[in-house]
């Protein structure tokens, strides 16, 4: 658990919008300043099984699902959250404290800015290429450690 867990938990909804967004198809943007180590917003959804989550999801190429630290649910996104994009150079980071899967900010943030967190995707078996064009852009918004794994298990790597 981060030291952020300690932080006062919001009361309120953020000044929060969906727009376009250049990452990619939509973003949640804030329209007021937000400080650092501010608890934006929850991560909401129905929790299921990563099982029901693939039997659900099957023909679609985009989800809204989110990996719980048990490694054997998912909260499937019904909420604003569900619209942050990927950054290799984020604005937030998530935590899970308590079931709850919080989005926090890890810097100020100015108001129009576009929330941001690092998906550290760590399965599947599409290649999740990155378009957010942050300078240090590792090109795929699987983690560090999930592109180590995958170079040393090879090309004939099976899927998760």
């Amino acid at each position: 658990m981060s030291a952020a867990a300690n932080a006062p938990r919001p009361t309120s909804t953020m000044h929060l919008i969906v727009r376009s967004s250049r990452i990619h198809s939509r973003g949640c943007y804030t329209t007021a300043p937000i400080t650092e180590g501010t608890f934006i917003v929850q991560y909401t959804g129905e929790q299921i099984t990563c099982d029901e989550a693939n039997e659900r999801y099957e023909d679609h190429p985009d989800t809204y699902l989110f990996g719980l630290d048990d490694g054997a649910h998912v909260i499937d996104g019904d909420g604003v959250a569900a619209f942050i994009n990927h950054s290799c150079d984020p604005n937030c980071e998530s935590d899970e404290i308590d079931g709850q899967v919080w989005i926090i900010a890890v810097r100020d943030i100015e108001a129009g800015e576009e929330l941001t967190y690092d998906y550290c995707l760590y399965d599947g078996d599409d290649e999740s290429p990155c378009s957010c064009g942050a300078d240090r852009c590792r090109g795929t918004l699987y983690s560090d450690e999930e592109m180590e794994k995958r170079a040393k298990e090879g090309p004939g790597r099976k899927p998760d």
